[in-house]
């Protein structure tokens, strides 16, 4: 990992300006499960020493997420300049990367989002960021003016907090390796599976974790983890979620 941090900065100091000493900065898009109540994201950003922009919000999906970028009021000019790297946990239990109606450019969906295709607001929310930071290479009043590739674009996917979510996360998958886009893999390290009941409830292990529950396939799971930063599921996904950006940046 350390050869690869110390790989990623001597590349990216051939035509990104350096941090300054600066800390990173991401920016979390999501719903309930992301939303500032839970504290996962402002966990791990602070284990990072990273600035956190929560922009998610209850009851949102993706289609928000889109039209929330042609509005103008999921960022500023100056946090697309100075984010670096948007996450994205909209994890609906829906196919996320089969569509029939994706489109080459961002710019030819019809506009605004309803949430009849999760797959192509995705792609439009993707596909919208790489442009804007892209773009950025030919705006005088940015620091990646006149850079080769403009700004790096990081985008980071996420999964369910736990493996229930079957379609989404496997689809979720599927959409990273098609951009190769890095996973917060929650579901695989939460530290429990769905293919195993709990041996003294005979439940399903993420009903321990929250008080309200929902049904999927016939099954029954834990629905919302109980917010706070002083809860274990907040806490170990905050830990799930550094690690990984770790693995992303040069951080100490």
């Amino acid at each position: 990992m350390l050869f690869a941090a110390v790989l990623y900065a001597q590349e990216g100091a051939m035509d990104v300006p350096e941090k300054s000493g600066k800390t990173y900065t991401f920016l979390l898009t999501g719903a309930s499960f992301a939303s500032p109540n839970n504290g996962w994201f402002e966990m791990g950003c602070e284990l990072l020493g990273a600035k956190p922009l929560n922009r998610a919000v209850g009851g949102e999906a993706i289609a928000n997420t889109a039209n929330r970028m042609i509005e103008g009021t999921l960022y500023s000019k100056d946090e697309l300049e100075e984010m670096d790297a948007l996450v994205i946990m909209h994890v609906h239990d829906r196919d996320v990367f089969n569509s029939s109606g994706l489109k080459e450019k961002y710019s030819d969906y019809e506009t605004p989002f309803t949430r009849d295709d999760y797959a192509a607001a995705f792609d439009y929310v993707i596909k919208r960021y790489l442009t804007e930071c892209y773009n950025l290479k030919f705006d005088e009043s940015s620091k990646y003016y006149n850079t080769l590739g403009g700004k790096p674009a990081v985008v980071v996917l996420c999964t369910d907090w736990h493996d229930g979510r079957v379609t989404y996360n496997s689809s979720v998958r599927q959409l990273a390796e098609k951009w190769g886009f890095p996973v917060v893999e929650f579901d695989k390290l939460i530290g429990f599976s769905k293919n195993t009941l709990h041996p003294v409830t005979g439940e399903q292990i993420s009903r321990l974790f929250t008080r309200d529950k929902q049904e999927i396939e016939g099954e029954t799971f834990g629905w919302h983890p109980e917010n706070g930063q002083d809860k274990y599921i907040q806490r170990r996904m905050g830990a799930i979620f550094a690690d990984t950006m770790r693995e992303i940046f040069p951080i100490e």
